[in-house]
């Protein structure tokens, strides 16, 4: 399907993202003056503002990143490799800055670098764009798409090579693993239960796993695309094992 990207100049990436505050009721008053005015424009069925409070991670103005999860497939001896790495924690803005110098490295030995995800166009690049300017850091060129022509910007999205066009199409990850032959990566938890796990639990290091699946559930799907055998679970390196 690729023809002219490296499939080893590729960064595979999943975020995962919780509300601001544990509650709605946690919110400072103005705070939650536009969250209301936020889930009005989303209710159905009348919903009231703090019944959709659980959704407000998935809006960068009103969550926060507490893991970002990145890949890299390596070819050795004509056989493939995944090393992958997570950059987690309470504080967004030491993760964000950690994550940034990572892709200026990446981006500087490797000029034709390509950032790949999962509905990424639509949700993991710019959210990690929007927190970015929040926490005041410099955004890394490659997530830098203000100006660039369509080209210029290097971004895949394994959702959208999937609908070959068509715009009103959606597929999760998980569907798409389980057509293709691919391990779940929603083996244990799944979006929905991350804010519950992070609150509640106060399970990070669970959370960072089902990132670090996510992730290399994206890498064997483009495989899959290429018509490439899947990496082997012996063949996945973790950050520290």
């Amino acid at each position: 399907m690729l023809t002219n990207v490296k499939l080893d100049e590729i960064l595979f990436l999943d975020i995962e993202t919780v509300p601001q505050f544990a509650q709605y009721d946690q919110m400072p008053d103005e705070f939650k003056k536009l969250w209301d005015r936020k889930a009005n424009s989303l209710a159905k069925n009348q919903e009231q503002p703090h019944e959709l409070y659980d959704r407000a991670g998935i809006y960068a103005e009103f969550g926060k990143i507490i893991c970002i999860s990145v890949g890299r497939i390596v070819f050795s001896n004509g056989s493939a490799s995944f090393r992958v790495k997570s950059y987690y924690g309470d504080d967004e803005k030491t993760l964000l800055r950690d994550f940034g110098k990572m892709l200026e490295t990446f981006s500087t030995q490797m000029p034709n670098l390509n950032l790949c995800a999962h509905n990424g166009k639509e949700f993991d690049f710019p959210y990690i764009a929007r927190r970015m300017l929040v926490n005041g850091i410099e955004i890394p060129q490659i997530l830098n798409v203000a100006g660039k022509k369509p080209w210029e910007v290097k971004f895949l999205d394994t959702m959208e090579l999937w609908k070959f066009g068509d715009y009103k199409h959606y597929t999760s990850l998980n569907l798409l693993a389980y057509i293709f032959g691919i391990k779940s990566p929603k083996d244990d938890i799944d979006g929905s239960e991350v804010a519950t796990c992070y609150y509640e639990q106060n399970d990070l290091p669970r959370i960072v796993t089902y990132c670090e699946k996510d992730t290399l559930t994206v890498a064997q799907l483009l495989l899959k695309y290429n018509g490439m055998p899947l990496i082997a679970d012996e063949n996945v390196v973790r950050a520290g094992d």
